[in-house]
């Protein structure tokens, strides 16, 4: 049984990916596979499950030497589990920069594009049997593409994605902006969440300048909720860092109506990383950056120190 998972911290595609892949290779295929997680999804992720009647994937630690298994939404094996490299990989979906330090032990089939989404990825990978979606793999589908492009605003976004979506969302006879507002909200309610869960709950690793960044993208339609809890989020992210063998965890706070994103600066290094990389003078303990909203195309490329 092949093992297809995402990342750590699952977002959407991270959960829903690994879904319609596991779909593609059961059904079509004939290869038995199985969606995984390598950790609980977050709460649009979570949405997305329950509104198209799937079950939680098995939430697992690792990988051996015994699995075999498909990789999807990355390739950074910092983001994957830690034998992941003893394990036998067969295929690897993406639409991330390549990051560098997966070994397998066989050939495999690698696809990255440069789309918003890699459920995108794969309905051109279908082809013509993505004909054969069920209804509940079209809404995995249609969710991820939405949730990776901010309902189109993302600057990931490409004319591709949005007509996979629209033509999703119309076989489905459902609104795009109906639905989307319904992802959203789900999204914005983080209010079981411990600050550290909201800093790792979408969050990659990264090394920028000699140091190890944790940075942290929060999209929200409620970004007051989250800059009431400023203070604490800002005590929590030494904690954080120190756990996961970082530097300094980056917090950006993306306000998804008006697109911009507000990134808490708790100290003169993250406020000589932002005064580096983005057109801003920071004066107090956070500083917002009108059109930023992507942390693959916006944010990462532009980090400096």
């Amino acid at each position: 049984m092949i093992k297809v998972f995402g990342h750590k911290a699952p977002d959407t595609d991270s959960t829903g990916s690994p879904i319609i892949w596991a779909w593609y290779l059961s059904e079509v295929k004939g290869t038995p596979a199985k969606a995984v997680l390598l950790g609980e999804p977050n709460t649009e992720a979570a949405f997305m499950l329950t509104r198209w009647g799937f079950d939680k994937p098995e939430i697992i630690a690792d990988v051996s030497a015994d699995d075999t298994c498909v990789v999807v939404d990355t390739n950074n094996p910092a983001e994957l589990p830690a034998s992941i490299n003893d394990a036998k990989v067969v295929q690897l979906i993406d639409h991330h920069l390549l990051a560098g330090g997966l070994k397998t032990k066989t050939p495999i089939d690698i696809t990255i594009r440069p789309l918003a989404c890699t459920a995108t990825i794969m309905y051109d990978l279908m082809g013509d049997d993505a004909g054969k979606m069920p209804e509940a793999i079209k809404g995995a589908m249609l969710s991820c593409i939405l949730s990776d492009t901010l309902e189109f605003r993302s600057p990931t976004t490409t004319d591709h994605d949005r007509a996979v979506a629209e033509k999703l969302a119309a076989d489905l006879g459902i609104s795009i902006p109906d639905y989307a507002g319904e992802m959203f909200a789900a999204k914005s309610d983080v209010s079981e969440f411990s600050d550290a869960e909201l800093l790792r709950m979408d969050s990659k690793e990264y090394e920028v300048g000699g140091k190890q960044l944790r940075v942290s993208v929060l999209e929200t339609t409620a970004p007051q909720v989250l800059l009431d809890r400023k203070a604490s989020l800002m005590e929590a992210m030494p904690g954080v860092a120190k756990e996961d063998g970082a530097d300094q965890v980056l917090l950006f706070i993306v306000d998804i109506l008006k697109e911009e994103a507000t990134l808490l600066v708790p100290n003169d290094l993250v406020k000589q990383i932002a005064e580096a990389s983005f057109p801003c003078t920071v004066t107090g303990d956070a500083v917002v950056l009108p059109g930023i909203m992507s942390r693959k195309k916006q944010i990462i490329p532009a980090l400096k120190i």
